[in-house]
């Protein structure tokens, strides 16, 4: 299983925090943005990760991270976004390091409170296809929005005005190599990218689409200035109970 954490972007909505780096490198509590999607895969137990990045600052990423060591990794890789093309075309420039392994695609702005590694082993023991998690949120209509059916998926709508449900598919994938056959299929949206919604809804519709809830809060820290002060104080609060417990 290989892991891929997204962190390019021209993060524009932190500007001006974003004017001189990139938003995955700002702090967040006592660490950088980045480290947290990378300290998740690893607690799941994924040791092969590729961070995807780009702009003026990706060579800070180098700078900062290293050969990952500090996280109890061997190595890590690293590739080079161009320019903003969406979630789905930079997942695709990792197609050479994934290979035929299944991924779990991380966005770099995600901090969570639990764990990931029940659903990774979950989705190990699928056979294939696709895995995603889902978060209830108070305003659904700001993310991808899933309808469910009983036990299943049946479509995902991006930011609908009527949400379907009370869900948000958060920035967390699993998948199986086909998923760079699917995004060879895709074709830029309005804004110009390849949406990782449309990836999302080939595997529902040919019926490989599992979904968990995510246990714990959930932060997608880059969406605003307000949000990133939200998952501050969440990481403060969550190390701040961690040392009383002790």
């Amino acid at each position: 299983m290989k892991g891929v954490v997204l962190a390019g972007g021209t993060g524009s909505r932190l500007y001006p925090l974003t004017k001189i780096t990139n938003k995955h490198l700002l702090p967040v509590f006592d660490r950088p943005m980045i480290y947290y999607p990378i300290e998740s895969l690893v607690e799941a137990g994924i040791e092969d990760i590729m961070i995807v990045t780009g702009g003026e600052s990706a060579g800070d990423f180098l700078r900062l991270l290293g050969n990952g060591n500090q996280f109890g990794l061997k190595d890590l890789n690293y590739t080079y976004q161009e320019k903003a093309g969406g979630i789905a075309e930079a997942l695709g420039l990792a197609e050479h390091f994934v290979g035929e392994d299944k991924v779990v695609v991380f966005l770099g702005d995600n901090i969570i409170e639990g764990s990931i590694r029940k659903a990774v082993e979950n989705f190990q023991r699928q056979k294939s296809g696709a895995k995603i998690l889902l978060k209830e949120v108070d305003t659904p209509e700001s993310y991808g929005v899933p309808e469910i059916a009983g036990d299943k998926i049946v479509r995902i709508e991006e930011k609908p005005l009527h949400p379907k449900s009370p869900f948000a598919v958060i920035g967390i994938y699993m998948y199986d190599s086909r998923v760079f056959d699917i995004i060879r299929t895709l074709t830029p949206s309005s804004r110009g990218e390849l949406e990782i919604t449309d990836v999302n809804n080939a595997y529902i519709e040919a019926q490989e689409m599992s979904y968990e809830i995510l246990e714990g809060w959930w932060a997608d820290a880059g969406e605003s200035i307000e949000a990133l002060l939200r998952a501050n104080n969440l990481v403060a609060q969550k190390k701040a109970l961690g040392r009383q417990a002790r």
